[in-house]
């Protein structure tokens, strides 16, 4: 076997291995997350939650702006070990309560979370960092957030009386 043959062999293979990796998905969040476990139904629990949290209307909602992944993300390089824990498990003691199908009643239940539960941490955790996406997102900072590199135009040629 020549050497052109045993490197293109390979890459062939190195190339089939990458693709295989990614296509057996171990059924955990599609973003690569360090410190937290959550799986895709859990994902899919948050994005639901941060439909409810920023409602699509004529701008898009939370889920459009796929703001529970940047939730997920900063929780897991952001928050203090402490704080992760406290979200986990807020968030699975949460889960267990909501009925998100019924939108009303689970903002009744978010607005009336009794203070020191690891469910209020958990909401008001997800709540700051759902806020903090939409407010940096894309969306907003192209579309509703005007930027005038200078204050006011410039005119050189201005009669003073004086």
């Amino acid at each position: 076997m020549n050497r052109r043959t045993a490197i293109k062999q390979f890459f062939i293979i190195a190339g089939g291995l990458t693709i295989l990796s990614s296509c057996l998905n171990d059924g955990g969040a599609s973003i690569v997350l360090n410190k937290l476990k959550l799986s895709a139904e859990d994902e899919q629990f948050l994005a639901d939650l941060v439909d409810v949290l920023i409602p699509k209307t004529d701008t898009p909602g939370g889920k459009d702006l796929n703001l529970h992944l940047f939730v997920i993300k900063m929780v897991d390089d952001c928050e203090s070990p402490e704080n992760q824990e406290k979200f986990v498990s807020g968030f699975n003691k949460l889960r267990k309560q909501l009925n998100l199908a019924n939108g009303k009643e689970t903002e009744n239940k978010l607005a009336n979370l009794s203070d020191k539960t690891d469910e209020k941490t958990f909401f008001d955790i997800f709540k700051s960092r759902a806020i903090q996406g939409y407010m940096n997102s894309e969306y907003v900072m192209k579309n509703k957030v005007i930027y005038k590199l200078i204050p006011g135009p410039y005119n050189g040629a201005v009669k003073i009386n004086g």
